[in-house]
């Protein structure tokens, strides 16, 4: 598979907003409940943007021009916080532990060194083992349990707390 990782621009807004959209549908361990999403495009806009001003970061992997997953990073907007960064990471099922995550990883940490970001943070389901061990892999640690701060189909769950200081 020969996977393209790159930024989007601002007229693939829709493009993106599916493939979130999707993700709902497909995990119950992404925020969104399937169907909750709006079609209100202006924080997608405005992700895209910040990110190719390089403020925060995002971007998407791709094959025959489908997107397949994406990884944002958004920077904290006060002084006090700005050296650390709230990441979401989000790949569609037939496409996972294909290397996507760990690539995404990768190019993170780039972004992160030439942007003095000190501070990488995550939320994780806990049983979303998948997602906890690529993440414990990419350096990221345990810092505390949030319980039931989910509700998904019923059932509250816990989800870890977890960063990196680079």
């Amino acid at each position: 598979m020969n996977i393209k990782y790159r930024n989007l621009s601002q007229n693939e807004t829709e493009q993106f907003w599916e493939l979130m959209n999707q993700l709902d549908y497909e995990t119950n361990y992404m925020l969104y409940e399937p169907g909750e999403r709006t079609r209100n495009f202006s924080q997608i806009e405005s992700l895209i943007r910040n990110s190719a001003e390089g403020t925060d970061f995002l971007l998407v992997a791709e094959l025959d021009h489908k997107l397949l997953g994406y990884i944002s990073a958004q920077r904290g907007k006060l002084k006090r916080i700005a050296h650390s960064a709230y990441i979401v990471v989000g790949i569609l099922k037939d496409y996972r532990g294909k290397g996507i995550g760990t690539e995404f990883f990768k190019k993170l940490d780039n972004w992160a060194e030439e942007k003095a970001v000190t501070r990488l943070e995550l939320t994780v389901i806990c049983e979303n083992e998948i997602a906890k061990h690529l993440y414990e892999n990419n350096g990221f640690k345990i810092e505390g349990t949030k319980r039931k701060s989910v509700l998904a189909k019923g059932k509250y769950l816990d989800e870890f707390y977890m960063s990196k200081v680079r």
